[in-house]
């Protein structure tokens, strides 16, 4: 089953989150082509997703979703997802997710979607920097270890600002500051672009904690995942997204991220921990999830 039509589009994201109902509340991933040995998380995240929007009326939207990484998920099977009608309210409504392989749980989560209201309105302004147009260098000056995640993004034009055409706050450990979009245009249904964003939410993140430790060997994987959708926007259109890492101790790091549209409207907001456990002598890094 097609969501909204999206399968007729041929482009990676579509493919991704074109989900088939294979009963009530009970939804089935596609294969995508990867060459990564677990499934990128936030493929998970979004899937999950499109699998609770599916199950909700659409006078409601999802405002915020909340989500724990289980287990690797494999690239080369499909993931079940299946959903439980929490709560139906006359404001709000309320799901849950479980994301499913070899009848192991990978990923949970849940979603609340809001038919919308009236009340206070304010928000933080997005800091001066340079446009994406101004960013130039090989490989879009990704600091990623590995080449697979530019492979993995290529539908997605990402571009890390220089630190130093960054205003940096000393008070604060580690700031890393992105522009991305999708390079293709994509559909004007604006679940599609909330369920996209959460795919991208999850892209450069946890790499923004490494800036204070150049060189550092690791072995990387997100535990959990947060998203507050906050005003209407288009992932088609370019993002700020405004990264920070408060603190990493123990073997895992907590990120934050902001992302503001061209216009400088504050549209989402993210929080991640992810696993940083540093590797021994002569290891290589591993940008992905573990086994433990």
């Amino acid at each position: 089953m097609g969501f909204n039509g999206w399968e007729n589009l041929m482009a990676a994201i579509q493919e991704i989150l074109n989900l088939e109902e294979v009963d009530r509340n009970i939804y089935r991933g596609p294969v995508v082509e990867s060459q990564l040995m677990r499934t990128f998380g936030g493929q998970v995240a979004a899937q999950a997703l499109v699998a609770s929007t599916h199950t909700v009326d659409k006078a409601f939207t999802v405002h915020s979703l909340h989500g724990y990484f289980i287990g690797p998920g494999d690239p080369t099977k499909p993931a079940i997802y299946l959903v439980d009608r929490v709560r139906d309210g006359r404001s709000f409504v309320t799901r849950s997710v479980r994301g499913i392989q070899d009848g192991e749980v990978i990923f949970s989560m849940q979603a609340s979607y809001h038919r919308g209201d009236t009340g206070i309105e304010h928000m933080d302004k997005m800091r001066n920097v340079p446009g994406p147009d101004e960013i130039v260098g090989e490989v879009k000056n990704m600091p990623v270890s590995s080449r697979r995640m530019l492979d993995e993004w290529a539908q997605w034009d990402i571009r890390v600002i220089p630190q130093d055409q960054l205003e940096l706050n000393e008070l604060t450990a580690t700031e890393q500051v992105v522009w991305i979009r999708c390079n293709t245009d994509l559909p004007d249904d604006p679940t599609f672009h909330q369920c996209s964003l959460t795919y991208l939410s999850d892209m450069t993140l946890l790499h923004g904690a490494l800036g204070p430790h150049p060189g550092e060997k690791m072995q990387m994987a997100s535990l959990d995942h947060a998203v507050w959708f906050l005003r209407p926007f288009r992932v088609d259109e370019w993002l700020l997204y405004d990264q920070r890492s408060p603190s990493a101790s123990g073997g895992r790091a907590l990120t934050h991220g902001r992302l503001f549209n061209r216009q400088g409207e504050l549209v989402a907001i993210v929080n991640q921990e992810g696993m940083t456990r540093t590797l021994r002598e002569g290891a290589q890094s591993v940008p992905q999830r573990d086994d433990d």
